[in-house]
C-alpha cells in the first residue's frame, strides 16, 4: 500500500507533457523572378525573424513544430528542412542557422502557388497533434502555372490549415490584392505587403510576430 501511494504521488507530481501550440510551414518562393541576392535576403531575413526575442520565446513556450519548403513551378516543391520541434532556444538557433544556410534548389522556373499550397498542406500529418496548422507563404508574383491557389481553399479549410502570405511587390504593385483574393484562407488569415525585397526582412519579422505571438499591435 505504501509503495502504491508513493507511486501515485510521483505520477501526480510529474509535470504533464507540453502540447504543441503551432505547426508552422514556411514556404519560400525560389522561382525564376527571384535572383540570387533576393534569395539571400529572404533566407537571412527569415532566420533573423525567427531569432526575434518575442518570436523565439513564443515558439519555444508553445513547443512549436516548424518546417521549410522551397517552391517554384509545377512539380517543383521540396521540403528542405523537415519538421523540427522547437523545444529549446538552442533548437531554435539551430533551425534558424539551417534556414540561413539552406542551399537553393531551383532557379529558373515559373510560379505555381497552388501546387506549393497543395504539397505543403499534405505535409501536416506528422504534426497533427498541434493545435494550429499554418502555412506562411512568400511570393513576388501571381500564380502562372498549375492548379489555381483558390481551388485549394475548400481542402485547406476542411483540414484546418490557415494560409497567410507576404506579398513582395518588387515588380507587381497589385500583388497584395491578388494574394488577399486568391491565396490566403482560414480564420484570421492575412497578407503582409513588402514594397520590395529590401523591405522583406522587417515585414517578415512583423508577420511572424502577428502569427506566433498573436499580438496585433506588433504588426504596425
Amino acid at each position: 500500500m505504501i509503495l502504491l501511494r508513493s507511486l501515485a504521488a510521483c505520477l501526480f507530481l510529474t509535470p504533464p507533457a507540453l502540447a504543441c501550440d503551432l505547426a508552422l510551414a514556411l514556404a519560400v518562393d525560389v522561382s525564376g523572378s527571384v535572383d540570387s541576392s533576393e534569395y539571400r535576403i529572404q533566407m537571412d531575413g527569415l532566420a533573423t525573424g525567427l531569432r526575434d526575442p518575442l518570436v523565439s520565446e513564443a515558439l519555444v513556450r508553445g513547443q512549436a513544430q516548424v518546417m521549410l519548403v522551397q517552391w517554384t513551378g509545377s512539380s517543383r516543391q521540396k521540403t528542405t528542412i523537415p519538421w523540427t520541434k522547437i523545444d529549446s532556444f538552442e533548437t531554435l538557433e539551430q533551425f534558424a542557422d539551417k534556414v540561413a544556410n539552406d542551399p537553393r534548389v531551383w532557379r529558373n522556373f515559373s510560379t505555381a502557388i497552388g501546387e506549393a499550397l497543395e504539397m505543403t498542406m499534405s505535409s501536416f500529418e506528422p504534426v497533427s497533434e498541434c493545435k494550429r496548422h499554418l502555412i506562411d507563404i512568400s511570393g513576388d508574383g501571381v500564380s502562372n502555372e498549375g492548379i489555381e491557389p483558390s481551388e485549394l481553399h475548400e481542402a485547406l479549410r476542411s483540414r484546418g490549415v490557415t494560409v497567410n502570405a507576404i506579398a513582395i511587390e518588387e515588380s507587381e504593385p497589385d500583388l497584395t490584392a491578388y494574394f488577399f483574393e486568391n491565396v490566403i484562407v482560414g480564420e484570421g488569415a492575412f497578407v503582409v505587403s513588402a514594397s520590395g525585397f529590401a523591405d522583406y526582412p522587417e515585414r517578415i519579422r512583423k508577420k511572424l510576430l502577428r502569427e506566433v505571438v498573436k499580438q496585433s499591435a506588433a504588426l504596425e
